[in-house]
């Protein structure tokens, strides 16, 4: 009987050659087919870049909402500290100003909503304040839709979205931020 030899059993070894291979392209097929999702972030009508300086246009102060959110994440509203769930109704009354009130805005289409951040806000508060803001405007047309038509202001059509639109401008205004602390 032949004798087998420690040499001759090494022979039995797997090829690892081609293991590389298929790792290879296992990863390529989970590539191909994972997708990835994308920040789609805050969509908002920039204006056009311009060399030359703005105009200076007067503002009637009762017709802003200005709106501070400081280093500490707190809100200053019309110089007035307020909670950020007070917020969206206190906005909503601002534009629509039902009882004509002669401290809040003289109509919806004059309204401006000024928000200012200083360079220490969060990002979380930031956008919080601006989705309240922008829901107070969502409610108003909503409402409007109710009143008008009878429906939701997504179920309107695009003319009857734009009426209520054009009555109830959406004026979010961005200052820019302060320095970091500098609430002024």
């Amino acid at each position: 009987m032949a004798r087998v030899r420690a040499k001759d059993r090494m022979k039995n070894e797997v090829n690892a050659g081609s293991m590389a291979d298929i790792a290879f392209l296992l990863l390529i097929f989970f590539l191909v087919t994972t997708t990835i999702l994308e920040d789609s972030g805050i969509l908002v009508k920039l204006p056009e870049w311009s060399d030359e300086p703005p105009e200076d246009i007067q503002l009637n102060s009762r017709n802003i909402y200005s709106v501070l959110v400081n280093t500490n994440n707190d809100l200053l509203v019309r110089k007035q500290p307020m909670s950020l769930k007070d917020l969206r109704d206190d906005t909503k009354l601002f534009i629509t100003n039902p009882k004509k009130d002669p401290t809040l805005s003289d109509s919806p289409k004059q309204a401006i909503v000024s928000l200012k951040n200083d360079r220490g806000t969060s990002y979380k508060a930031y956008l919080e304040v601006y989705n309240e803001l922008r829901a107070a405007y969502n409610e108003i047309w909503d409402e409007q839709a109710q009143i008008r038509y009878g429906k939701n202001y997504d179920d309107c059509t695009k003319a009857e979205q734009e009426g209520i639109r054009s009555d109830f401008p959406l004026v979010i205004s961005e200052a820019e931020s302060t320095s970091f602390g500098d609430e002024g």
